[in-house]
């Protein structure tokens, strides 16, 4: 006897290698599967500019990179991302009264400054049709995959919340009925934690974030369906390599705890022959 729903993922027309270049943009439940991604060695930029909640910040963030790529202090990687991973919170956005454009931060200015207003279904997919585009100028092969946040909003009240996450599922359903579908794929941490993790026991004490234990069982939702065989295996020898570079030692500067490390060195050496681009 089944006594949950368990969610289908559809398998994308790609998969990740080990210790790929990615970037992750959007709201903070980006910034959580980001940080797993990074403690997993992928080379993944998390946010570089900042959360970014809406489809019109997430833009922005793409065209800050872009913008920054002929700066002397740019580092190449920050604008050539193998697998791109825009998660999409509200379509509420704020506009500042005098210059009438979006911002991405209020910065903790007054609210008398600015206008709340909410993208309509179009709006959102025509934004995340010009990040799209500007990843791929940048790279024609890059892998989008897109994704709603399950975070809810209580300052919009639930259901306005529930509305908002409504208009950016049809957004992302839009972009999918048209040629985009060819490189981007969605992954459904929305309907997980909704429909397979509908329990409180999944959220943090807010009853609004999902708990680490939800977001570690997303990342292995997202692992078994998007990784390589190559990228599996990857994980399975940096496991150990991972909790031996963890460990706190009682003494650290016992000849025993020098022993072990020098070990694990030796082990990490092994693994980075193995993969070139692996860097602890």
């Amino acid at each position: 006897m089944e006594f949950r729903t368990i969610v289908d993922i559809e398998k994308p027309g790609f998969e990740i290698g080990p210790c790929e270049e990615m970037l992750f943009v959007g709201s903070c439940f980006a910034t959580e599967i980001g940080r797993r991604f990074q403690e997993e060695k992928f080379r993944a930029t998390v946010n570089p500019f900042g959360v970014m909640y809406n489809p019109a910040s997430i833009l922005h963030t793409i065209e800050k990179l872009f913008a920054s790529k002929s700066s002397a202090d740019c580092k190449p990687s920050t604008v050539n991302y193998q697998t791109v991973f825009l998660t999409l919170g509200t379509n509420h956005v704020y506009r500042l009264k005098e210059t009438g454009e979006i911002v991405d931060n209020c910065q903790k200015r007054p609210a008398s400054l600015f206008t709340e207003e909410e993208l309509t279904v179009d709006q959102c997919a025509d934004y995340l049709q010009k990040a799209i585009e500007l990843l791929r100028e940048k790279n024609p092969d890059v892998h989008i995959v897109l994704t709603v946040s399950p975070i809810r909003y209580r300052k919009y009240g639930y259901h306005g919340s529930q509305l908002s996450k409504a208009t950016l599922l049809l957004a992302v359903n839009k972009l999918f009925t048209s040629h985009f579908s060819l490189f981007t794929s969605y992954f459904p941490a929305y309907e997980i934690v909704n429909d397979e993790l509908r329990d409180y026991r999944f959220y943090q004490n807010d009853m609004l974030h999902p708990s680490s234990q939800a977001v570690e069982y997303i990342w292995q939702r997202f692992s078994e369906v998007y990784l390589s065989d190559e990228a599996k295996n990857f994980l399975k020898e940096w496991a150990p390599l991972k909790a031996a570079l963890a460990h706190k030692p009682f003494d650290p500067e016992s000849e025993e705890y020098r022993a072990f490390m020098n070990k694990t060195m030796l082990k990490v050496a092994e693994l980075q022959k193995k993969y070139p681009i692996f860097a602890v």
